[in-house]
């Protein structure tokens, strides 16, 4: 039996002063559903797009979280903190002379591509099941791998409101940590630096222009909020889409492989596509070899 609670994805224009735990709370509360999560935290500091997966589209969730993200960052250099942005204990960096906007412009080509970051102590990550932001609490610092992340684009946008505060754009892979990245501009000038403000305006298809706030949703109907979940086919419209016979179908939500060549279907090992019957998508299929040959198998039903 279909399961015909509220369902679907939120794209949340989240403010700044509430964490992202709160943000599904509230939704949680809003939509009337027990099972609501999201595909990347933002600290409270934090503003901008956050997805949120209501009822069966947390099942996505573990896809989601791989998405590229954009933000908007400024930063403040000449200063430091324990937590790498204005929320911490942040004191002044006293040098001789202040870098300036084409010095900063200069090194951000330093910071594209491949980068390894150190994950900061003020963050969610784990060790030996003690969160490290904890233990940072604690005045605990213990040693920390470095990851790599991606930065596909960095943008100077100018000059920021406060001074030596500056402005920038990143577009990045998933796990980036923007913190890291305006310290580490600071460390490469010389000078430190602090991140001051950020807004995510991107995450993955979904953009800040077509969000939600929170004040937004709990002033609407309840028809009306319902109307503001896009279908959970939208998280997936880069894959191909894969309309099913009836026989099929069935076979597919029984939970097993379809051979390639009984649905004249071509696509190489690994990939993944969207699987579908006549009248909407209900699995994520995955592509493996199989005793026969290649086939699709659901990896994730969405609509039981």
């Amino acid at each position: 039996m279909t399961d015909e609670s509220p369902c679907g994805i939120l794209c949340l224009n989240k403010t700044a002063g509430i964490t992202s735990h709160d943000a599904v709370n509230r939704i949680r509360k809003l939509y009337s559903v027990k099972k609501v999560g999201h595909t990347g935290t933002l600290d409270p500091m934090a503003t901008g797009v956050l997805v949120i997966l209501v009822g069966r589209a947390v099942k996505a969730s573990e896809f989601l979280l791989a998405k590229n993200k954009e933000y908007i960052a400024s930063l403040i250099l000449g200063k430091m903190s324990d937590t790498l942005d204005t929320d911490g204990n942040v004191r002044d960096l006293y040098i001789s002379s202040m870098p300036g906007e084409e010095e900063l412009k200069s090194v951000l080509p330093f910071f594209t591509g491949e980068i390894t970051q150190i994950p900061p102590m003020y963050s969610a990550l784990k060790r030996d099941g003690k969160k490290l932001c904890d233990l940072a609490r604690q005045g605990i610092s213990v040693k920390r791998e470095g990851r790599k992340v991606n930065i596909h684009s960095l943008t100077y946008l100018g000059r920021g409101y406060r001074e030596n505060e500056y402005r920038i754009k990143i577009s990045c892979s998933k796990g980036t940590y923007i913190r890291c990245l305006c310290a580490d501009i600071g460390t490469k000038l010389g000078c430190g630096a602090v991140m001051s403000s950020l807004c995510r305006t991107k995450n993955s298809h979904f953009d800040i222009e077509s969000s939600f706030t929170l004040d937004d949703i709990e002033n609407m109907s309840p028809q009306e909020r319902l109307s503001c979940l896009i279908d959970i086919e939208a998280a997936f419209t880069e894959l191909p889409r894969v309309i099913l016979p009836p026989f099929f179908e069935r076979l597919a939500r029984n939970g097993n492989e379809i051979y390639l060549k009984k649905i004249n279907l071509d696509l190489p090992e690994g990939a993944q596509a969207r699987l579908c019957s006549k009248e909407r998508f209900f699995a994520l299929g995955n592509v493996c070899v199989y005793p026969d040959g290649l086939a699709i198998k659901p990896a994730v039903q969405f609509d039981v």
